[in-house]
């Protein structure tokens, strides 16, 4: 219920920091897959979520090994980077807001795979980064939602920008599911929620290329994604309690 959950503090969208300032985060990604310190992260995480969230993956083994690759996944926790790549081998970047770059954590974001994004204005450097990940072969996480849901339930509709990355370069989507995130604030309360993370059937749009794809055509194409983020949240919160049945069922048919 969403009315259980434990409050997160008010967001601020605004960093009032030059862009400039991110450039040096947006060249590293550009031109190398994540560091070391990816698998630093991915390790100590790991062992977090095996631990304390029991997380399990259901059907990793849909995620292409290599290529352009756009994960999908919904949005509850600032977890949701850790449970997504428990199960998989390929290094995932990740797009933050930009007010995490702080000294001395930004040094670990960077080299870790992330990179920021300025929200409240047109950036024009981050969708330039995507841009540059795709085009080497790499694998991007993006949230359909934009941010977080405040609310413990999926949005009504997406953000057009996953649909602007996939329709410009043509990378294979991956949409996904992680179920239980809703509650991991509430950790404070001594609750530490199950989860599962449920991914769907790879699929791609024509490459239309760079600057080719109006808004309209980018709202439709997320909308079409978060539809099958849906469908797959759906399987998993049926009932709850049988989540990781569901997701068994749901890969051993097909």
């Amino acid at each position: 219920m969403a009315d259980d959950l434990v409050k997160l503090k008010p967001q601020v969208y605004r960093d009032e920091r030059p862009a400039e300032q991110f450039l040096r985060y947006h060249e590293r990604t550009r031109r190398a897959e994540p560091g070391p310190t990816y698998e630093v992260v991915r390790c100590l995480t790991s062992l977090i979520g095996l631990a304390a969230f029991r997380v399990r993956p259901y059907g990793t083994e849909r995620v292409p090994r290599s290529g352009p690759l756009i994960i999908a996944p919904n949005h509850f926790s600032n977890m949701d980077h850790f449970f997504l790549g428990l199960g998989l081998r390929r290094k995932i970047h990740f797009m933050a807001k930009s007010q995490m770059f702080v000294r001395p954590l930004d040094c670990i974001y960077t080299t870790g795979g992330t990179f920021p994004i300025q929200r409240g204005k047109a950036d024009t450097a981050a969708f330039e980064t995507v841009a540059a990940i795709l085009a080497r072969g790499g694998c991007m996480a993006t949230y359909c939602e934009g941010g977080r849901s405040r609310s413990g339930k999926l949005a009504d509709r997406a953000k057009p920008g996953i649909g602007r990355f996939a329709l410009e370069s043509g990378a294979t989507v991956v949409p996904a599911a992680i179920h239980g995130s809703s509650h991991v604030r509430n950790w404070k309360r001594g609750q530490l929620p199950r989860i599962t993370v449920l991914f769907g059937h790879p699929f791609r749009y024509e490459a239309q290329g760079t600057g080719n794809v109006s808004r309209e055509d980018a709202r439709a194409t997320a909308d079409e994604i978060f539809d099958g983020i849906k469908e797959l949240y759906a399987v998993l919160d049926a009932d709850p309690r049988r989540a990781r049945a569901a997701a068994r069922a749901h890969v051993a048919a097909g």
